[in-house]
């Protein structure tokens, strides 16, 4: 690729501005997971009580991914993300200087969910810039941004450490407000902008079985994901009884890799068949989250999180392969659709994990709760819907179709919004 024709194809100020605003995004929204175990060791929550208060924030972010879905359509991308970082202030300032009791958290929590909604800001706005055969790399630079609940991980518990659980929110404005300066400085909307979604596009679709499908499969893989990253922390303290700080470095490099290798099964997806590798990726899923159930040694348990992310990363990739052939007309429709239904199965992981251990004393269980639903669940289920979709996805021999089939424009704003 010729680095020159690619700064000549798009806006690469737009492009930074948009990594940026979903990185911090990204850090923001984890922010109440990363201080679980100081949370909740100030207000005296039990195992069920901080899984409630780490997922309420997924909640927020896969209601209001519609919302700033709908808002990007018709005001533009630059002003919605604009309008969501202003948002995810409030909530920054409400942790530091009001939040003393758990009802107050979970309302922080939820607040929170505008900055866990901001792909649907963030990536329309930088892939829009760019030509069909950029978009790959465009959106593996944007989308690098969720690298930020990597940052969360890491630097929420050190700092709660030094300066008290309160004054991290405090301290996260700063980055927050220095991503927005920027943004209001270098990014623009591309003059390429697609109709506006109605609702009644959201309505057709969700009469649709696959519609159903795809947000299941999808509750996994990102569910999976962002609901194993927030409750990560938690789940290192009261397994292994390491320090806060011990178990947020732990946490950070389990979910390091499931951050950076999306585009990877996007990529694999490509050459071998979204099916396939989808279903590969579920059975590792299952598979470790099997061992996972067995509450191993901290090596072994650290290893299994560590491939179990890096397989729901990579399937995050891989879905957002296989639904614009699937729906190459409705794909702007059914990613937003089906990326909020990513957040409800974030949603519903941390509390399966945290009364579990509540009522049974073990983590045992709710790993092998997951363990069925995405290994035995996902990859049957995938297995037996897939046989409808054999003309849409394989060709003569069984050999993968690949997404050339789809026009290029549709799979520029399938990329743009995934």
């Amino acid at each position: 690729m010729n680095l020159s024709e690619f700064r000549d194809a798009g806006h690469a100020p737009t492009l930074v501005s948009a990594f940026l605003y979903f990185c911090v995004s990204c850090m923001v929204w984890l922010i109440p997971g990363a201080l679980a175990n100081s949370i909740a060791a100030d207000f005296g929550l039990s195992q069920a009580q901080t899984g409630l208060m780490v997922a309420v924030p997924l909640l927020g972010g896969a209601a209001l991914r519609l919302v700033l879905g709908l808002l990007a359509d018709r005001i533009g991308a630059r002003r919605t993300a604009t309008l969501g970082m202003s948002l995810s202030t409030l909530p920054l300032l409400l942790g530091w200087l009001w939040a003393d009791h758990f009802t107050a958290m979970l309302l922080v929590g939820l607040l929170l969910g505008v900055a866990g909604a901001s792909f649907a800001a963030a990536l329309p706005l930088a892939g829009r810039w760019y030509p069909p055969r950029f978009q790959g790399l465009v959106m593996g630079i944007a989308g690098a941004g969720n690298g930020g609940t990597a940052l969360a991980t890491f630097f929420g518990p050190w700092l709660a450490a030094t300066w008290g659980w309160h004054a991290v929110f405090g301290l996260a404005l700063i980055p927050l407000l220095a991503a927005l300066a920027v943004f209001l400085v270098f990014a623009k909307d591309s003059p390429d902008q697609p109709p506006p979604r109605s609702l009644s596009d959201y309505a057709s679709v969700l009469k649709l079985g696959d519609t159903w499908w795809f947000c299941f499969f999808y509750a996994i893989t990102f569910g999976g994901f962002v609901g194993l990253a927030s409750f990560l922390n938690v789940f290192f303290l009261s397994q292994y009884g390491l320090s806060k700080v011990g178990a947020g470095r732990f946490a950070t490099f389990c979910v390091i890799a499931g951050s950076m290798l999306r585009p990877l099964g996007g990529h694999l997806a490509d050459r071998f068949g979204g099916i396939r590798v989808l279903t590969g990726l579920y059975l590792v899923v299952g598979a470790t989250m099997l061992g996972m159930a067995a509450l191993p040694s901290l090596f072994v348990g650290t290893a299994l999180l560590f491939a179990a992310m890096t397989a729901l990363g990579m399937g995050n990739g891989c879905m957002f392969q296989i639904v614009p052939q699937r729906f190459p007309r409705e794909i702007g429709v059914v990613t937003g659709i089906v990326g909020a239904a990513g957040g409800v199965g974030g949603f519903a992981l941390p509390i399966v994990l945290g009364v579990w251990k509540q009522t049974t004393g073990s983590f045992g269980g709710g790993f092998l709760a997951f363990a069925l639903a995405g290994g035995f669940a996902g990859a049957l289920t995938l297995a037996y819907v897939s046989r409808g979709w054999q003309g849409i996805f394989l060709g003569e021999g069984g050999r993968a179709v690949e997404a050339a089939h789809v026009p290029p424009s549709v799979l520029a704003e399938a990329e743009a919004v995934a």
